[in-house]
């Protein structure tokens, strides 16, 4: 997630759950779990089956040194090409219009056209089925819209027309890819090419569908919806689908004067002083006028990339929260667990578990699987373990008389059934990766520099920092390896930060090359553990991050815990949304807001007052991109 937002995170979760003040003397310092129960089968995933090893280092590479250069840097013997920058055209048969560099394209234009902020993605081999490396379907998220950037005056003169292309520019993109040559390029025209936007007709499935919640002007049954957006992180299954997760949706409307409180519990509140403004020009998004459209959103979304005229659908079992991803994993009996984390100060870990095991034999069979099964919260113990906690009607205190009538309240008011039943209050949990050989779980935390500031909860066990500037990233290990289990146990895998810091409060415990924020998060099939950070514009190349230059992704060894620097990013961007193709040659990165400059975005009356990546043009402006990294011999990246 863009830390655009963190200035504007007005209303922390403020509720009753016990502190877990009875601090082990130092979490950061606990040893690395031990008797780790044998592991279950390897989930049958494209990212989780490990690749031939060599023989060698884990990781191969020299490591780079930080860089504060308007340009992306990678070690040498390898190249990042740019493979597709927003404005680019997505090879939609019905039409490829050109990016304007003056940002003059309509909102026709930009439906038809890659969005902007590249977030979570996935590579789909092509066929379906196959683990080619050469060809294949690119899936990303658009995470959100910075109006100043989209247009040529900014947000001047604010306007219907204006909103529809700030709509058409987020989502999600399905996009046709092949190799040839060495080089990737895009396959323009394309039958799989597509745009999923805010405005996009679905369908709402799971517990909430039909729920009186969901009823409004736009869904009168509570069962159609229209529209995805702040999608960041990103999750994908094992029949071949994509997982893209809503956000920070909150911004988008324009609040109740006078909400209530489980709005303002999901921020729905004149109190957060920051929207994109699609409130002003388009009622669906005026709370004033259509109350319950707002529960249309903070679902994860299935999105099947082979079928171009399939009809996305709102997975509300899952939850629903600002989602950081939902990472899968089968369990030892087939069944499907996805991990997320909600990406705000002091929120919560979530896992759901489906009710049957997916059918590898039968795509169509597991068409609505994510529509039953339970969703857990989770709690982490002084003592180095945990549990996860079911948040089920009638289960745990989630009843009537506590505010929850159905199940369908329990997942439409997620946060809320957290809190009922207690769980940890995390440091902004983010992205969760499994890893391939030994099936422990990470999960990177953000930051939060209002914990343990005046009013606000002080550490616990699994958030030690207060205040918690540089983030962290916590390990666990499920019991019996079981993935559907109820306990597991956990330890800080890192500090992040520098270890020489004068302040021993928020002091890292780093090794090799230093980071701050640690956000996207990637384990490849060799088990190298990649970290993409994000460090707030506000905050980068300043006072004591510095020394972090621009934000950068790195290779972690998951037994030393020695990191090394693999690229870094333009000015005021975000590195995320890795992944690789299934023979680990070609790694896909997005660089997200290069650029930004703050709580306002890029300032439109001057575009490259930051940067001019990628194209570095005297009439341009930054442009958000996906970048293809190979080696130059051709090799496994990273080795």
């Amino acid at each position: 997630m863009s830390r655009f937002f963190e200035p504007f995170s007005g209303i922390p979760n403020v509720s009753g759950n016990p502190a877990l003040t009875d601090l082990i003397a130092d979490p950061a310092r606990r040893t690395v779990l031990k008797g780790a129960a044998a592991m279950g089968p390897l989930a049958v995933l494209p990212s989780c089956a490990l690749l031939p090893g060599a023989g060698g280092p884990l990781i191969g590479f020299a490591s780079i040194p930080a860089s504060s250069d308007d340009a992306v840097r990678v070690p040498e013997g390898y190249r990042a090409e740019v493979l597709v920058a927003w404005g680019d055209p997505i090879g939609d048969p019905r039409g490829m219009p050109a990016f304007r560099w003056d940002a003059s394209n309509t909102a026709e234009d930009q439906e038809l056209q890659s969005g902007t902020h590249h977030d979570g993605m996935y590579y789909f081999p092509l066929p379906l089925g196959s683990d080619t490396s050469t060809h294949g379907l690119l899936v990303m998220n658009h995470e959100y819209p910075d109006n100043n950037l989209l247009f040529p005056d900014g947000m001047a003169g604010w306007s219907a027309a204006k909103v529809r292309k700030s709509q058409a520019s987020v989502g999600c993109s399905v996009q046709e890819i092949r190799l040839e040559n060495g080089q990737w390029r895009m396959v323009r025209p394309s039958s799989y090419a597509r745009r999923i936007h805010a405005n996009t007709p679905m369908r709402v499935g799971g517990p909430a569908a039909g729920s009186a919640l969901l009823r409004s002007a736009a869904s009168p049954d509570g069962r159609s919806s229209f529209g995805t957006f702040n999608n960041c992180a990103n999750g994908w299954t094992p029949w071949g689908t994509y997982l893209t997760c809503e956000e920070n949706f909150s911004f988008h409307f324009k609040p109740p004067a006078e909400p209530t409180p489980m709005e303002e519990r999901y921020e729905l509140s004149p109190k957060v002083r920051f929207s994109f403004r699609w409130g002003e020009a388009d009622p669906r998004f005026d709370m004033a006028r259509n109350r319950n459209e707002a529960n249309h959103f903070g679902w994860v979304v299935e999105i099947d990339p082979y079928d171009p005229a399939s009809v996305p659908v709102k997975r509300t079992a899952l939850g629903r929260f600002s989602h950081e991803g939902a990472c899968p994993v089968v369990c030892p009996d087939g069944r499907l667990a996805l991990y997320s984390g909600d990406d705000r100060t002091f929120e919560y870990l979530y896992k759901f578990v489906s009710a049957r095991p997916w059918n590898p034999t039968d795509r169509a069979a597991n068409r609505d699987l994510l529509d039953e099964g339970t969703l857990h919260v989770a709690r982490f113990h002084a003592d180095g373990t945990g549990e996860w906690v079911e948040l089920v009607h009638g289960r745990n205190g989630l009843t009537a008389a506590n505010g929850f009538a159905s199940q369908a309240d329990v997942v439409t008011f997620a946060r809320a059934a957290g809190d009922q039943v207690g769980a940890t209050r995390m440091d902004r949990p983010e992205w969760v990766a499994r890893h391939p050989r030994t099936g422990d779980m990470y999960c990177t935390l953000t930051n939060n520099a209002l914990r343990g500031t005046a009013g606000r909860e002080g550490p616990n066990p699994a958030n030690p920092r207060a205040p918690n500037r540089f983030g962290h990233i916590v390990r666990w290990t499920e019991e019996g390896g079981d993935h559907a289990a109820k306990r597991f146990r956990w330890e800080t895998f890192v500090l992040a930060g520098d270890p020489a810091h004068a302040d021993e409060k928020v002091r890292g415990n780093l090794k090799g090359d230093l980071y701050a924020s640690p956000d996207g998060l990637m384990i490849d099939r060799r088990g190298v553990i990649w970290v993409q950070t994000d460090v707030s514009p506000s905050a980068l190349l300043r006072t004591d991050h510095a020394i972090y230059g621009n934000n950068q992704m790195l290779a972690v060894d998951p037994d030393t815990r020695e990191a090394r620097r693999f690229l870094t990013g333009p000015r005021g961007c975000e590195i995320t949304g890795a992944c690789m193709t299934p023979d680990g040659n070609t790694l896909f990165v997005n660089v997200q807001h290069p650029g930004e400059a703050g709580a306002v975005g890029v300032d439109p009356a001057r575009p490259r007052s930051v940067s001019n990546w990628p194209d570095h043009r005297p009439d341009g402006r930054p442009r958000s991109a996906t970048l293809a990294i190979r080696r130059v011999d051709g090799g496994p990246v990273g080795t």
